[in-house]
C-alpha cells in the first residue's frame, strides 16, 4: 500500500477517535452540569412542576415533550380539527361542518395538537412565564406537524401584538416561533388598535374584537406571495381571518397558517 495512502488511513482513523473523544466529553460534561443544576437550583420543569432531571436540556422535561398528543388524520382540509373516520366520499365531505358553512380567507390551518394538557401548559410557559427557549422545540414540532403549509409558503408572517403589549411582556411570541420555521420571515402587518385578550371573550365576539384590528405594514409588498401566518394558538380562528383579509387584500396570492395548538371543536355523537 503506498505510504500516501496509509497516512490518510491513519489520519482519518484519529480524527473519528477524535470526534468520538469529543462526544464523550460533551456527554460527560453534560451530565455533570446538570447534576450540579440540579442539586444546587433544584428547577422545574415549566409545564408539570416536577424537578428537571436535565435542566440543561430546557425547561421543559422530557416526559412532558414526551406526552404531547398531536393531532393525526383524519383532519379537515382547511382547519385541521380532527375528522370522526375516514369515511369521506367528496372533497365538500373532507371538511368539517363549520368550514363546510362558512368561507374563509385562510385556505389551510395546521397545528401540533389540541390547546389543552402538557402542550397548554407548555404555550403559557412560552407566552406568560417568559420561557423563550421553548420557541426553537415547538417550531421544530410545527415543522413536523405543518410541513405542508409551510413548504409551500415564500414566506411566514407572524401574528402582530399592538405596541403596548409588546411593551408589556417584552417579546411577540408569535415572532419567537416564526424565525426557527425554517421560512423566511416577513413583518408584514401591524397591530394598529389594542383589543381585549380573545382568551377572555365568548366565541361570538371574538371576530367583532378583532374586525379592523390589523393593517399593512409600512411598505410591505406581499404580492404575490403564498404566505403562512404564524401565532402561538387557534381558538375561533378570528384573528388568522382577521389577518389573512388584509394580506389577501393587498394582494397574496394565497394565505395560510401554522400554530403550536388549536382549540379543535368538540363533536357530538
Amino acid at each position: 500500500m503506498p505510504s500516501g495512502s496509509t497516512s490518510a488511513m491513519k489520519a482519518s482513523s484519529a480524527s473519528g477517535r477524535d470526534v468520538d473523544l469529543n462526544t464523550t466529553r460533551s456527554s460527560v460534561f453534560h451530565s455533570l452540569l446538570d447534576g450540579v443544576l440540579a442539586v444546587i437550583l433544584a428547577p422545574a420543569c415549566a409545564a408539570c412542576d416536577t424537578i428537571l432531571d436535565e435542566p440543561s436540556a430546557g425547561p421543559v422535561c422530557r416526559g412532558c415533550w414526551d406526552a404531547i398528543v398531536p393531532f393525526t388524520a383524519p383532519l379537515c382540509q382547511r382547519c385541521g380539527d380532527p375528522l370522526p373516520s375516514w369515511r369521506v366520499i367528496s372533497v365538500a365531505a373532507s371538511r368539517c361542518p363549520r368550514c363546510r358553512r362558512r368561507p374563509s380567507q385562510v385556505s389551510v390551518t395546521r397545528a401540533i395538537g389540541s390547546y389543552d394538557g402538557t402542550l397548554r401548559a407548555i404555550v403559557h410557559a412560552l407566552k406568560y412565564g417568559k420561557r423563550r427557549s421553548l420557541a426553537k422545540p415547538l417550531a421544530a414540532r410545527m415543522r413536523t406537524h405543518a410541513g405542508d403549509v409551510l413548504g409551500s409558503a415564500d414566506v411566514v408572517v407572524p401574528v402582530p401584538l399592538h405596541r403596548s403589549r409588546l411593551r408589556s411582556r417584552g417579546f411577540n411570541q408569535a415572532g419567537e416561533i416564526a424565525q426557527y420555521l425554517g421560512v423566511p420571515v416577513r413583518l408584514a402587518l401591524r397591530r394598529r388598535r389594542a383589543t381585549p385578550s380573545q382568551t377572555d371573550l365568548p366565541a361570538g365576539q371574538r371576530h367583532r374584537n378583532v374586525r379592523g384590528a390589523f393593517a399593512l405594514a409600512r411598505g410591505a409588498d406581499v404580492r404575490g406571495l403564498r404566505i403562512a401566518l404564524v401565532d402561538d394558538v387557534c381558538t375561533t380562528g378570528a384573528t388568522l381571518e382577521a389577518c389573512a383579509r388584509v394580506l389577501r387584500d393587498a394582494g397574496a396570492a394565497d394565505v395560510g397558517a401554522v400554530t403550536a395548538a388549536r382549540v379543535a371543536t368538540r363533536r357530538r355523537g
